[in-house]
C-alpha cells in the first residue's frame, strides 16, 4: 500500500527516510503504564526513564528521533511480564529536555550508565536499536562489567558498517524536511519545550553526519554474549556485519567446535524500520538468548 506525504519535493534518500519514519510512527503498539518514571540527573543534563515489571533488569535504548513509545511500545508489555524493563529517552529525545551539549556516543553511553547508577542497577541486559545499538556497543566497551548480555538490533559500531547510501542519506538533509511529519507531532506530544524542535533536528543531523568507529579491537574484547539481529535489507553492510560476528567469536563450523556464546540472526525480507515492527520474531530471539 502506497502512502503519500504531501508537500515533499526532495531528493530520493530523504523522501525514503521521511516515509519510513511516517510508517513507524503510525504503528501503535499496546499501551502499558510504567510502574515508575522520572528524570535522572546525569552529566549536567536530565535523562527521562520509565520502569516496567519486575525481575532481571533489561535496559532499552531507542533509535534516532524516536521515543520510548515509538520504538518499544509493542515489546515492553511482553518483556515486562518476566523482566524489569528500564526504557530510556536519550538527550533531546521525547521527554528528555534539549541540551546544547554536543552529541557523541561516548557521552550518551555515559548517560546510560548514569541512569543505571541513579536507579541502583549494577548490571543489566541491554538492547539497542539503530542509534541505540551503537550507544549499547559503546556502553559495553566503557563499562564491560555492567552489561550482562547485549542485544544489537539493526546497528553497527562504525560508520562503514552501513551501506554507502545510508551514510550519504543525511547529506543535504535540512530540518524543514521533517516539518509537519508524525515525527514532529510525536516530539510535540511529550517534549518539555516544543520550540526546541528545529535545534534538536539540527543537532541530530550533525550527529548522524559524524563518522565513528569504536575499533575492531574493542569489539573483540567484549566478553558479554551478544545477539545481533539484522534485516536482510536493513541498510547494514552484511560483509562488515559478518566480520563483526567473527570478532565476537561467531562464524564457526559449530559441528567441529563449541557453539559460540554470541548469536547472529538475519531476518528475511526486512528493512531497517520494518525489522523493528516484527514483534513476535524479535521476542522469540530475545527469549532464547536472554534465558
Amino acid at each position: 500500500m502506497k502512502r503519500v506525504i504531501k508537500g515533499y519535493n526532495i531528493h530520493k534518500p530523504v523522501l525514503i527516510i521521511a516515509m519510513l519514519f511516517f510508517t513507524v510512527v503510525q504503528s501503535k503498539g499496546q499501551q502499558s503504564k510504567p510502574s515508575a518514571s522520572g528524570f535522572a540527573p546525569v552529566n549536567g543534563i536530565k535523562v527521562y526513564y520509565e520502569v516496567y515489571g519486575e525481575g532481571r533488569p533489561i535496559v532499552l535504548l531507542h533509535g534516532a528521533f524516536y521515543t520510548i513509545e515509538m520504538n518499544w511500545a509493542q515489546l515492553i508489555p511482553e518483556l515486562s511480564k518476566t523482566r524489569k524493563v528500564i526504557a530510556i529517552e536519550m538527550q533531546g529525545h521525547g521527554h528528555s529536555p534539549f541540551s546544547d551539549r554536543k552529541l557523541d556516543l561516548v557521552t550518551l553511553a555515559s548517560d546510560v550508565a548514569g541512569v543505571m547508577d541513579y536507579l541502583k542497577v549494577d548490571s543489566a541486559d541491554v538492547a539497542g536499536y539503530s542509534m541505540g545499538g551503537s550507544v549499547a556497543y559503546q556502553l559495553t566497551i566503557q563499562n564491560p562489567k555492567r552489561v550482562r548480555k547485549l542485544v544489537i538490533i539493526s546497528s553497527t559500531y562504525k560508520s562503514t558498517g552501513w551501506r554507502p547510501e545510508v551514510t550519504n542519506a543525511f547529506k543535504g538533509f535540512k530540518p524543514e524536511f521533517l516539518t509537519n511529519t508524525p515525527l514532529e507531532t510525536g516530539y510535540d506530544a511529550v517534549a518539555p519545550d516544543k520550540t526546541k524542535w528545529t535545534k534538536f533536528v539540527e543537532q541530530m543531523i550533525a550527529f548522524a553526519g559524524t563518522p565513528f568507529d569504536m575499533g575492531d579491537s574493542n569489539i573483540a574484547k567484549i566478553t558479554s554474549p551478544v545477539l545481533i539481529i539484522s534485516g536482510d535489507n536493513d541498510g547494514l553492510d552484511k560483509v562488515e556485519l559478518m566480520k563483526t560476528y567473527q570478532l565476537l567469536g561467531g562464524g564457526l563450523a559449530a559441528d567441529l567446535s563449541p557453539m559460540p556464546k554470541s548469536h547472529l540472526a538475519i531476518v528475511p525480507s526486512q528493512s531497517h524500520v520494518g525489522l523493528m515492527m516484527q514483534t513476535k520474531t524479535i521476542l522469540g530471539y530475545l527469549d532464547d538468548f536472554l534465558k
